[in-house]
């Protein structure tokens, strides 16, 4: 390093002439105060100034993971002390919340934050069971959205009791909606057919298509593969939501595509602006190449289901799908290959209680058979 060289204590940071860290501006607000702001790729967010210290650093790093850390405390000394606001800001600071995934973070802030506009003024300690129940059972219309809610609350909670706040949990024994939805839709082969007949080889939606069937992973995984994944004929995968490692081999279609559409690209898939797509982004364009297809109820995740469909007609056990697939338990799995054909499934399976009777028959034979032989 040669002399008077600037050296940047922020990860993933290049000094410029401003001398701000990359993606990085110095704006004056209306009061005439500054504030560092951040933008990348339409995620914008303001930092802590002056850009120092280990408060910027953090604020820096959850930007960079597309997490608002900063302007969630904002005024976290001016909350009122024992609300709902104040139990948000000390939750944001728990390791609790801190040792969560990106993704996890970005996810329960989008919770908590609709919820403090509704009741953030509030006492925690006025809380009480029956309104969390009435709470919850005014989101009949969203059950999802009221399961991810409680369980949100049930940690924020913990929380407030383990800070002296309450005395109990009113969240912990409040009930749910059941499950009763099979999720995404997974895709029949008919419509993956109608699918490629509408994009054909060679375009960027049948090379989405290809990633998505023939690896099995989640939208936000294949969004990040690039060639600097493919090692010994294998592409390696870090998925993004448990971090488990996965080699998975080039099956020949996929293979086929990205040689036709990719062959140029550090990232498999790019925008139209030729940058890599943010996990929503991917999202909502393949959603758009479906509806082009005249699938209206198909989906990127609704392909990592269809794969799972395939390996379980074709017979292959649940540890051979979950290696591909990257899930954890069993039951899990289950979910995916729900919609395996189940005719076909049975047929095999009564074809199998025909042999065994079979099979019993020839051996109650195989003994007169050898007396009739003298043997």
């Amino acid at each position: 390093m040669g002399r008077g060289a600037a050296v940047t204590p922020y990860p993933a940071m290049r000094m410029r002439r401003n001398p701000l860290p990359k993606h990085c501006t110095l704006v004056i607000d209306r009061h005439g105060k500054y504030r560092v702001r951040f933008r990348k790729r339409g995620f914008s967010t303001y930092l802590p100034f002056p850009p120092v210290g280990d408060e910027f650093k953090r604020a820096y790093a959850a930007a960079l993971a597309g997490v608002k850390e900063w302007t969630a405390n904002v005024g976290s000394g001016r909350t009122r002390a024992g609300s709902f606001d104040a139990l948000a800001v000390s939750y944001y600071r728990s390791v609790e919340f801190t040792s969560q995934r990106p993704s996890t973070q970005k996810t329960y802030r989008g919770i908590i934050e609709r919820f403090r506009k509704l009741h953030g003024d509030r006492l925690v300690r006025d809380l009480r069971r029956e309104h969390v129940k009435a709470i919850i059972g005014g989101m009949a219309d969203r059950p999802h959205a009221a399961n991810n809610l409680l369980k949100v609350l049930k940690i924020m909670l913990d929380l407030a009791l383990d800070n002296g706040w309450i005395d109990r949990n009113p969240a912990r024994g409040v009930k749910g909606y059941a499950k009763k939805t099979a999720g995404f839709h997974s895709w029949t082969d008919d419509e993956i057919a109608a699918f490629e007949a509408r994009h054909p080889s060679g375009t960027k939606a049948r090379l989405a298509l290809a990633l998505l069937l023939y690896t099995a992973q989640r939208r936000g995984d294949v969004a990040r593969m690039g060639w600097q994944h493919v090692r010994d004929g294998r592409l390696h995968v870090v998925q993004g939501k448990t971090g488990a490692e996965l080699a998975l081999s080039l099956h020949p279609a996929l293979l086929t595509e990205l040689e036709a559409t990719a062959r140029d690209n550090m990232t498999f898939l790019v925008t139209e602006f030729g940058a890599p797509f943010s996990d929503a982004g991917f999202g909502n364009w393949f959603r758009d190449r479906c509806r082009e297809a005249g699938l209206v109820n198909c989906s990127a995740h609704g392909l990592r289901k269809a794969a799972a469909r395939r390996m379980a007609e074709a017979g292959m056990s649940a540890d051979i799908i979950k290696s591909v697939t990257g899930h954890t338990n069993l039951r899990t799995v289950s979910i995916y290959t729900d919609a395996a054909d189940q005719a076909r499934l049975a047929d095999h399976g009564i074809a199998a209680i025909g042999r065994a009777k079979q099979e019993r028959k020839m051996s109650n034979l195989s003994p007169e058979l050898d007396k009739r032989e003298g043997k």
